[in-house]
């Protein structure tokens, strides 16, 4: 039934469907009920997620000195670009602070429509590219758990070889289902679960890597790394290396969408900050503990994913549990990063079309046993397809340190550094040659050369890896 209808009807119904506009919803007033503790649970989701089961190859191929050199210099980084941007979530304006609800309306407040048009590029490759990487990673370790019960039963010289895309097509069919939340107002419970789930297989990582090292007796790996049979094969990896540590840390662009969810007072960015400092924290003292035991067990021979990699092989029921707390958390993180790209989509093709009812009308769906939804045309294919996309890249480019790489290397610098620079510049009117302009200048110069050294060693990893 739709529209109309006796309430008595309705009580008779399994399934009662009414409708309502994306004006009329609109009109209601967004109640931002987010604290200090539902943002670090946010933070958590976006940042530990497929990243941190690669950092212990990432520590191999830099060496005991400046494998954990660059995970400190890479947090500190992402604390100060995430600072400057907590500060750019309210524009100044003479009708009173305009909030900035994404990071392409920060981006176009400050610096205009052109640059907004660059930013929305990097933005939706990044995020895009990030739900990629996430499907890769989930796959894997579903495969990962078959893998662990052949070894159990078979031994660890038993062949156990499974493929991935049937587990990518599962993932993403859950995906469809999970996309139609609305927003990230609505999904504070799937992002405490999923944090939950990033704590528990980041503590059994770091579980199993010291019960090895305890078992060898003694730390593997040396100070330069990996040996490799030539300096060009050492500075690709090493480059790489760069480029999935720079995947593990940044989360600018989902920064202000999570700061819109705060409530005030306090201010939004005193909120922020907070919140942030002691994410990342959190997610460096798992990230050093995770990578250094990782490179300590195994030494030259890490695997390129921790618990996929099969370097542990027993207890299997533990690789097993964190493989299963990795797919759920994944669940969580893909909707961390797609949420973004679904409302600048919707938001355009509602202003783009405003009298469609295929864009703008929502039902109000009761299932049996079930809360009442907001259904919306519009919203269930875009995701739909979205998700499909996704879901069919992921199965052409199934290589999971070579993608990450390619992804933290070629967002690290325009993402996380310059932009947030730039807006910062005009929020706090700081002109050019000051002090502060110059350092922090130079800071972005050194950042964008980071840039560009992980970009040129990841692309090169992952065309090996085609071709091999």
């Amino acid at each position: 039934m739709v529209g109309g209808g006796e309430a008595e009807e309705d009580e008779q119904l399994p399934l009662l469907i009414s409708s309502s506009s994306t004006n009329e919803l609109s009109q209601q007033p967004l109640k931002r009920t987010g604290t200090i503790w539902t943002a670090v649970a946010h933070i958590i989701t976006g940042v530990i997620g497929a990243g941190v089961l690669s950092l212990a190859w990432s520590v191999a191929q830099l060496g005991w000195l400046a494998g954990p050199l660059f995970m400190l210099v890479f947090a500190a980084v992402t604390i100060l670009s995430n600072n400057l941007l907590c500060d750019c979530y309210r524009y100044p304006d003479s009708d009173g602070p305009t909030r900035s609800r994404s990071y392409m309306e920060a981006v176009k407040i400050y610096l205009g429509e052109k640059r907004r048009t660059v930013s929305a590029i990097f933005i939706h490759e990044s995020l895009y590219g990030t739900c990629i990487a996430y499907i890769i990673t989930a796959a894997s370790s579903v495969r990962a758990i078959q893998r662990s019960n052949c070894y159990h039963k078979e031994g660890h010289q038993a062949s156990c070889e499974y493929g991935t895309s049937l587990y990518m097509l599962l993932f993403g069919l859950v995906q469809i289902v999970v996309s139609q939340i609305p927003d990230f107002h609505n999904m504070e419970w799937l992002s405490t679960i999923a944090a939950i789930m990033s704590f528990t297989y980041a503590f059994i990582g770091l579980g199993l890597g010291f019960a090895k090292v305890i078992e060898n007796g003694r730390i593997q790996g040396s100070l330069g790394g990996v040996p490799t049979s030539n300096v060009a094969d050492k500075l690709w990896l090493a480059f790489q290396a760069l480029g999935d540590i720079a995947f593990a840390y940044p989360y600018s662009i989902i920064l202000l969408e999570i700061q819109d969810t705060l409530k005030s007072p306090p201010a939004e960015n005193k909120t922020m900050k907070k919140a942030s400092m002691t994410a990342i924290f959190v997610t460096t003292f798992f990230y050093l503990c995770c990578g250094c035991f990782g490179y300590a067990a195994f030494g030259d021979d890490t695997p390129g994913n921790l618990l996929t990699g099969f370097g542990f092989y027993e207890p299997y029921w533990l690789i097993d549990f964190a493989n299963a707390c990795i797919v759920l958390h994944l669940v969580g993180g893909y909707q961390v990063y797609s949420q973004p790209v679904f409302a600048v989509a919707e938001r355009w093709f509602s202003k783009k079309y405003p009298n469609s009812g295929f864009v703008n009308n929502f039902y109000s769906i009761k299932f049996p046993l079930l809360p009442r939804f907001q259904a919306n045309p519009f919203r269930l294919c875009f995701r739909t397809v979205y998700v499909v996309s996704t879901t069919g890249i992921a199965m052409l480019f199934p290589y999971f340190n070579q993608v990450l790489g390619v992804l933290g290397a070629l967002n690290f610098w325009p993402l996380a550094i310059y932009f947030p620079v730039e807006m910062y510049f005009v929020q706090k009117k700081i002109g050019s040659w000051t002090r502060k302009w110059i350092v922090l200048k130079a800071f972005s110069l050194v950042c964008f050369l980071v840039t560009v050294v992980g970009v040129i060693g990841s692309v090169q990893g992952l065309i090996s890896a085609k071709l091999s």
